[in-house]
């Protein structure tokens, strides 16, 4: 039985967490420093940036990683300490920060960071702040909510989310905190984000498990078509469910796969929301595809489009847009049989039937658009494949946001 509880990461058994203010931001009221530890040695597995330029945390997490066990993952925000000639020093030194402060072998330490890309990152408030930050290690919904606003950076609130669930007739629990309202548009995991679980399963399974998750979650969900340098999204499970190890394909693995699902797409709706400047999310579902190749290159082609995203800012009906994305997805699909409906809590429009307008109220589709949430329902034939993706609307507010993001 899947169900949404409290506690974020900290809601399996056995994680704690913590968020400080370091001083690596300059404004003292928001935190820059986060750490997620367990207290046993954990599986792990990780996804990252597609991007070639990576950010040397990337590097040194790949490191340590590699035999597929972790126990800690230490976060800076403020800094993406990327494209820097002694970046990786630097993100081995804050692994190291963490053994002397927690006896956590500096190898079996998720590092991680964000923030302005190219600007020297120095280690002195992180140094000085892991006092603070060990102290302050607990196993609250609270203390999860601290370490999920010491990695935000234009996000406007913080993300953080869990689920329990049954697996070997055990109660288990998976939990997460996230980031990132921009430069989101990857070929794999779009931010950086923090999965625990207390679930015993195994590496290769976790492995296999994210990455089939994230085509179907988290590579549906574009922002604005730019592919950060530093994204990870890192899983990490302890085994304090006390279920058998999940260690291959079968029932066990199908209930943690779909509440990994269930946090996935629950993070890609609250990223979308929170776009940068975005006043509404869309969701983009699309339903009678050939394959799902094809659905899923559909739906993200319409919520990537910046036509379509300005449309929906200013809740203008202008479904040809729609169909503009769909013709160059890259999706095979015969345009005259597509169907167009915007969807809202307001009601629900047709727009298109067969690839061509149909009558509609203006007044009407634009009460529908004027939600905070907006589908995009569109059926492009007889096939039995659909896919869905999220987005956010185009404002005023991305540009003041980029324009100025260094300063």
């Amino acid at each position: 039985m899947l169900k949404e509880i409290e506690g974020g990461v900290c809601a399996p058994d056995g994680f704690q967490a913590n968020g400080i203010h370091c001083g690596i931001r300059k404004n003292r009221e928001k935190k820059d420093l986060a750490l997620i530890v367990s207290d046993v040695r954990c599986n792990v597995a990780c996804v990252y940036t597609t991007n070639l330029v990576k950010g040397a945390p990337i590097l040194v997490t790949q490191k340590n990683v590699a035999d597929g066990h972790a126990q800690a993952v230490i976060v800076n925000s403020g800094n993406a300490n990327t494209c820097n000639a002694d970046g990786v020093e630097i993100a081995e030194e804050m692994c190291r920060l963490v053994e002397a402060h927690t006896g956590i072998p500096a190898t079996d330490v998720v590092v991680a960071s964000t923030g302005v890309i190219g600007q020297p990152l120095s280690v002195a408030p992180i140094a000085g702040g892991m006092p603070e930050l060990c102290a302050g290690l607990a196993r609250s919904a609270r203390n999860s909510a601290a370490a999920a606003e010491a990695i935000m950076t234009t996000d406007t609130v913080q993300k953080q989310i869990a689920f329990s669930f049954t697996a070997g007739g055990k109660v288990c629990r998976i939990g997460a905190v996230c980031k990132g309202v921009g430069m989101i548009c990857p070929n794999m995991a779009t931010m950086l984000m923090f999965i625990t679980t207390d679930c015993a399963i195994s590496s290769a399974m976790l492995q296999k498990a994210i990455a089939s998750d994230v085509k179907k979650s988290l590579n549906m969900l574009s922002v604005d078509r730019d592919t950060s340098t530093n994204d990870t999204l890192c899983v990490m499970s302890n085994g304090r469910a006390g279920n058998a190890e999940i260690a291959a394909p079968g029932k066990d693995f199908n209930a943690f796969c779909r509440a990994l699902h269930a946090v996935t797409v629950a993070m890609c709706r609250k990223l979308a929301a929170d776009g940068e400047g975005a006043t509404r999310l869309i969701e983009c579902r699309v339903t009678g595809a050939g394959s799902v190749k094809d659905a899923r290159l559909a739906a993200k082609s319409v919520v990537s489009s910046d036509l379509v995203k300005a449309a929906m800012f200013g809740a203008d009906a202008n479904w040809g847009r729609v169909l503009c994305a769909l013709g160059y997805s890259g999706a095979v699909l015969d345009p005259d049989q597509i169907d167009v409906d915007f969807c809202s809590e307001a009601g629900r429009i047709a727009v298109c039937r067969g690839g061509r307008g149909v009558p509609f109220s203006e007044e009407k589709a634009k009460e529908v658009l004027s939600q905070k949430e907006v589908d995009i329902c569109v059926h492009v034939g007889d096939g039995r494949y659909r896919a869905t993706a999220w987005g956010c609307d185009l404002t005023y507010d991305y540009v003041k946001i980029n324009g100025d993001y260094r300063t």
